[in-house]
């Protein structure tokens, strides 16, 4: 996976492994994979031919899905840093596909009030958060950030998927794309197919925003900069959505 990203233009991948109750979030098995991981992407770039992807240095940073359960948010706002992107304070978040708490906007706030900035992930591939628009619309008013998966603009989860992602961009809701990527096959960590559509469809300053800018600020821990409502693509009509 990470040659294949490399090869697609990608130089820092974030490796997120989920932290729910059904997966126990180990953070010093995962320190310990990500050295072995290092190690070996030492050894190839020193093997690889000079102009070749794998020649550059890609670099890996730690992470994880976070679930909103009662004890991962309990012992988040202990452990501010232990689940965060390169143990800043951007937290990826996803929620369930079955509910979504009523106090939500609460738990968003005491999060940020122990130092994290959430980052609701893959809200277009949730059938419960495509029907609460306004309510991700509040929650980014009120700090929270959004990401929106690579092949879900490319059309790879469904017109669904796709058009509910370009609502959210369209209404400036958006600070991250990523591949979210599981495998070599079905769910590749690749990048360009997703950048080449936002420059299409926006503009080159978009895409640069939302795949590498953004992307670089939230594992340095940085403030993003954000996408107006202007720049992504002012002149779109209602009825492109649906094409």
């Amino acid at each position: 996976m990470i040659r294949m990203a490399a090869a697609h233009g990608t130089t820092a991948l974030v490796a997120t492994p989920h932290a729910s109750p059904d997966y126990r979030f180990q953070p010093e098995t995962i320190a310990r994979r990500m050295e072995e991981l290092r190690g070996a992407l030492r050894r190839l770039a020193r093997t690889a031919e000079p102009d070749s992807a794998e020649s550059g240095a890609l670099e890996l940073y730690s992470g994880c899905d976070f679930h909103l359960s009662y004890d991962n948010i309990e012992d988040a706002l202990v452990n501010p840093t232990k689940y965060t992107i390169n143990r800043k304070n951007y937290l990826l978040v996803e929620f369930s596909d079955l509910l979504i708490f009523k106090n939500t906007s609460e738990i968003f706030a005491r999060l940020a009030g122990a130092g994290m900035t959430p980052i609701i992930t893959h809200p277009e591939r949730n059938g419960l958060l495509r029907m609460r628009l306004e309510e991700i619309a509040g929650w980014v008013e009120s700090g929270v950030c959004v990401q929106v998966t690579a092949q879900s603009l490319t059309g790879e989860f469904g017109q669904r998927a796709r058009g509910f992602s370009q609502r959210l961009l369209d209404r400036g809701l958006v600070h991250f794309i990523a591949s979210d990527g599981h495998d070599c096959v079905h769910r590749p960590p690749c990048m360009d197919l997703a950048r080449a559509w936002l420059a299409e469809h926006y503009s080159d300053e978009v895409s640069e925003t939302l795949c590498t800018t953004n992307p670089r600020a939230a594992v340095t821990g940085v403030p993003l900069k954000k996408v107006s409502v202007e720049v992504a693509h002012p002149s779109r009509k209602w009825y492109q959505f649906w094409r």
